[in-house]
C-alpha cells in the first residue's frame, strides 16, 4: 500500500507537467501567449520608431527655406499670333490659328489683269452661271453640288482685240471636292476634241497637280477668223485654278500661258 500513495513534491510535478494528450495538456496554453506578447511589443516599437522618425523629419523640413523648382526646359512655349481682332469674336477669331488667306475675300486673291488690258468682269461668278460652260449644264451644275463647292472668283480680260483671258478660282468645301474637280477636267484635255496633247507642267508643281495644254489645232469655220484655246488647270488645297486662253488669229504662246498660270498660284 505505502508504494501506491504519492509523495508531495512528486504530486507537484506531476501537476504541472501533465502528460500530453490528458485534459491538463490542454490548459498548458498560458505558456504559449508570452511568445504572443512579445512579438506585439516589438511591433509597437517599430511602430513607434517610424512615427518618431517622421515626425523630426517633418520638424527639419518645416524649419528650412522652401527650396524652388528647376526651370522647365521649354518655359516659353511660342504661340501663333491671332490674326483677328481680340475686341469681336467671329468664326476667324473661334478660329485665328488655323485661319488661311484664302478663307478671305477669295477676289482679292485674283491676279491682275496686264496694263493696257481691259477688264471685262471681276469678282465672284455664280455657279449657276459658271456650269453654262460644260455640255451638260444640268448634270455639270449637280455634279459640282456632290463636290461642296464652296464659291468660284474670277477675273476676265482683252489684252487686245485679238487675245482674251478668264481665270477662275473654284474653291471647294473639303480638299476632296477640288481633288476631284481637277482630276476630271484635266483627264480629257488630251482627247483629239479638246486639247489634243498631253500638256506641259507647270514649274513647281508634281505632274498629277497642274499642267497647260495649248490646243494643237486651231478651230477653223469658214467666215470666221482662226480661233485657238489653251487651258490651264493645277489645283492648292481646296481651291482648283481653272485659266482659260483664247486667240482668234490661231496663235498662242504656251509660255504666256504657263506664266500667267504660275503667278496666280504664287498669290495663293
Amino acid at each position: 500500500m505505502e508504494h501506491e500513495q504519492t509523495i508531495p513534491e512528486q504530486r507537484k510535478g506531476a501537476e504541472s507537467d501533465p502528460e500530453p494528450g490528458t485534459p491538463d495538456a490542454a490548459q498548458a496554453g498560458p505558456r504559449r501567449r508570452r511568445g504572443g506578447r512579445t512579438v506585439l511589443l516589438i511591433a509597437g516599437a517599430v511602430v513607434l520608431g517610424v512615427l518618431a522618425g517622421t515626425i523630426t523629419g517633418y520638424a527639419i523640413q518645416y524649419d528650412r527655406e522652401p527650396t524652388p523648382l528647376a526651370p522647365l526646359a521649354q518655359a516659353d512655349l511660342v504661340a501663333p499670333k491671332a490674326l483677328a481682332p481680340d475686341d469681336t469674336t467671329t468664326h476667324k477669331t473661334i478660329n485665328a490659328h488655323r485661319w488661311h488667306k484664302t478663307d478671305d475675300d477669295l477676289a482679292k486673291l485674283l491676279i491682275e489683269a496686264p496694263g493696257g488690258a481691259k477688264v471685262e468682269a471681276a469678282g465672284y461668278e455664280p455657279i449657276e452661271y459658271f456650269a453654262t460652260f460644260f455640255k451638260k449644264p444640268d448634270s455639270q451644275l449637280s455634279y459640282l453640288a456632290e463636290q461642296n463647292i464652296r464659291r468660284i472668283a474670277s477675273v476676265s480680260w482683252a489684252v487686245n482685240d485679238t487675245t482674251f483671258v478668264h481665270v477662275r478660282l473654284i474653291q471647294f468645301n473639303e480638299r476632296s471636292g477640288a481633288d476631284s474637280y481637277q482630276t476630271h477636267q484635266s483627264a480629257y484635255m488630251p482627247e483629239e476634241e479638246y486639247a489634243g496633247n498631253s500638256g506641259v507642267l507647270i514649274p513647281g508643281l508634281p505632274s498629277d497637280l497642274g499642267r497647260v495644254w495649248v490646243d494643237s489645232k486651231a478651230e477653223e469655220k469658214a467666215g470666221y477668223l482662226p480661233m485657238r484655246g489653251a487651258r490651264a488647270i493645277a489645283r492648292r488645297g481646296d481651291i482648283v485654278l481653272d485659266i482659260h486662253y483664247t486667240n482668234n488669229r490661231g496663235k498662242v504662246s504656251q509660255g504666256d500661258v504657263v506664266d500667267l498660270a504660275k503667278r496666280q498660284l504664287e498669290r495663293l
